[in-house]
C-alpha cells in the first residue's frame, strides 16, 4: 500500500513541478515546489573536516555504503569553500568565513574530487544539498577589493561585520550586482556539479525577495530543495524554502530531559506551531546540529539517557529529522569548530535504533514530511509526563507512546477504537482495546507501533 501511494504521489509532484520549472514559478504559482524524493527523506549533516582523520572528500566516501544502509537520503554539507586567512580564528578557521563562493577547500579535495562525490551519491540515492553562507563573506574575499559597495558600512564608511562575527564582512543587499553574484555563485554548483539544494546559514539575515528570485533561478534548472537556518520568518516558507530550523521544539526537549518542563508542553506546538507552516513546508527536527554539540554541548551533556526517547520522537512527528555526524555512536565531545577534531568511529550505540527510525519513517506514509504524512492527534493519558499520538495516512497508521521523563510511570491511555499494532524494537504484537489501558513504562521508555 505504502510503495502504491508514493507513486500516485509521486505522480503528481513530477507533473507539479514540471509546471513550475515551465514557468519559472513555485507550484501552481502559490507554493513552495516539493522535491518528489524529498517527501519520506532524513537528512544528515556531514562535517567533512572532522569526520575522518584525513579530513577529505574520498574518504568520506568510503561511509557512504554505511549511511546508505542506515536509510538516510539527504546528505548535507557544510561548507566546503577555500576559508578566508585575515581574521581567521583559530588555526583553520570558520567554515562559514568563506574566501571564494565557486571554489574547494584544498583541504577537503579537489573540484574533480567534489564531482566525483556527487556523482557517487546520486548513483546511490542519495541527494547533496551544500551549505551557502549568503549574509557575509571572509575578510580576504575577492570582493571586498573589487567591489567594497557590495558590503555593509558604518558612518566612517568602513566595512563591518554581523552580530558578533568578528571574521567576517557584512554584505549589503541593497547593491542589486552583489545579488546577480550571489545569484550566479549559487547557480554554478548547481549547473555544473548537479547538486539538489541547499542549507541556507542565518537565512534571515537576507531579505525575502532575494531567496524568492533565488529559489525561482534554481528550480529552472533542476527542482532544488532548500533548508533555512531560521524559524521567525514564515514568509520565507511560501515560495523560497521546504524548511526550518525546529529550534523551538529543541529547546523545549532540552529543557524536559533536564526536567524543568512537562510531556504536556509539547502539545501547543503541535496544536499551533506546526498548522501555521504554508502548504508543503515544515521544521526540521533534530537534537544535534554542529553549532548545538560544539557550543551548547553534546547530546549526552544536554539529555543523557533521554535522548533515544527524543530520537523516537522527532522522528514520529510531523517534520524532517536531522542526524548530525558522529550521532551513531553518541558523539561525546564538543568538536573543536576552528581546529582538527576528528570523530571516533566506534560503537555504534545509536546505529541500530536510527537504522529503524529511518526505515520506519520511509515505509509509512503516515510519517512523510509536511503535508504528505498524516496530521497528529494526541491520546488521552493519565500522565503530564507521558506524549501519546497517533498520525494517520489512508489506511496507514502508527501510534507512539513515549515517557518524557526519568521516573518509571504508570498512566492509563484511552483509544476511541481497537488498535493493534507492531512494536519497534521488540516487533511483538500489541493491542490496546477500546476505552483505558493501564500501563506502565520506564524511564525514557517508548513504545511505536505500526499497523
Amino acid at each position: 500500500m505504502g510503495k502504491k501511494m508514493r507513486n500516485r504521489i509521486g505522480s503528481c509532484a513530477v507533473l507539479i513541478l514540471i509546471l513550475a520549472q515551465l514557468t519559472g514559478c513555485s507550484s501552481a504559482g502559490d507554493r513552495v515546489t516539493v522535491p518528489e524524493w524529498s517527501v519520506d527523506a532524513t537528512m544528515y549533516e556531514v562535517n567533512i573536516r572532522q569526520y575522518t582523520k584525513e579530513g577529505t572528500f574520498k574518504a568520506f566516501e568510503e561511509h557512504l555504503p554505511r549511511l546508505q544502509a542506515m536509510g538516510v537520503e539527504i546528505l548535507w554539507f557544510m561548507p566546503i569553500y577555500p576559508i578566508s586567512r585575515e581574521k581567521r580564528l583559530g588555526t583553520l578557521g570558520s567554515y562559514y568565513s568563506i574566501a571564494d563562493y565557486c571554489e574547494i577547500n584544498p583541504e577537503f579535495g579537489t573540484k574533480e574530487d567534489f564531482k566525483h562525490l556527487v556523482t557517487t551519491c546520486h548513483e546511490m540515492g542519495f541527494k547533496v544539498i551544500l551549505d551557502w553562507v549568503a549574509n557575509h563573506t571572509g575578510w580576504d574575499h575577492e570582493w571586498i577589493r573589487k567591489h567594497p559597495d557590495w558590503y555593509t558600512k558604518n558612518a566612517k564608511g568602513e566595512i563591518i561585520f554581523p552580530e558578533t562575527w568578528e571574521d567576517v564582512a557584512d554584505l549589503n543587499y541593497n547593491s542589486k550586482s552583489m545579488q546577480r553574484a550571489m545569484l550566479k555563485a549559487m547557480t554554478y554548483w548547481v549547473k555544473e556539479y548537479d547538486v539538489d539544494g541547499f542549507r541556507c546559514d542565518y537565512a534571515g539575515g537576507v531579505p525575502l525577495e532575494f531567496w524568492e528570485t533565488a529559489r525561482k533561478k534554481l528550480n529552472r534548472i533542476k527542482p532544488v530543495y532548500m533548508l533555512a537556518e531560521d524559524d521567525k520568518a514564515m514568509s520565507l516558507m511560501r515560495y523560497a524554502f521546504n524548511a526550518n530550523y525546529g529550534w523551538s521544539l529543541f529547546h523545549d526537549l532540552n529543557s524536559i530531559a533536564r526536567g524543568v518542563k512537562k510531556a504536556e508542553s509539547l502539545k501547543d506546538y503541535f496544536q499551533n506551531k506546526i498548522p501555521s507552516y504554508p502548504p508543503g513546508t515544515y521544521p526540521l527536527h533534530f537534537i544535534d546540529n554542529h553549532d548545538e554539540n560544539s557550543w551548547n554541548g553534546t547530546v549526552e551533556e544536554r539529555m543523557g539517557e533521554a535522548q533515544q526517547a527524543m530520537l523516537a520522537l522527532i522522528f514520529t512527528v510531523p517534520g524532517m529529522p536531522l542526524i548530525y555526524s558522529g550521532q551513531e555512536v553518541n558523539l561525546d565531545h564538543r568538536l573543536e569548530f576552528f581546529e582538527k577534531d576528528q570523530i571516533l568511529w566506534e560503537d555504534f550505540v545509536n546505529e541500530e535504533l536510527l537504522t529503524k527510525l529511518i526505515h520506519l519513517k520511509k515505509e509509512h506514509p503516515a510519517l512523510w514530511n509536511g503535508e504528505e504524512g498524516g496530521d497528529i492527534v494526541f491520546l488521552e493519558t493519565t500522565s503530564e509526563r507521558v506524549l501519546a499520538y497517533r498520525r494517520q495516512k489512508g489506511e496507514d497508521e502508527i501510534v507512539a507512546v513515549i515517557n518524557l521523563s526519568g521516573q518509571k510511570t504508570k498512566l492509563g491511555l484511552t483509544f476511541e477504537n481497537e488498535f493493534q499494532g507492531t512494536d519497534l524494537l521488540t516487533t511483538n504484537p500489541m493491542t490496546f482495546c477500546q476505552g483505558t489501558n493501564e500501563l506502565m513504562l520506564k524511564p525514557w521508555e517508548f513504545i511505536i507501533l505500526s499497523k
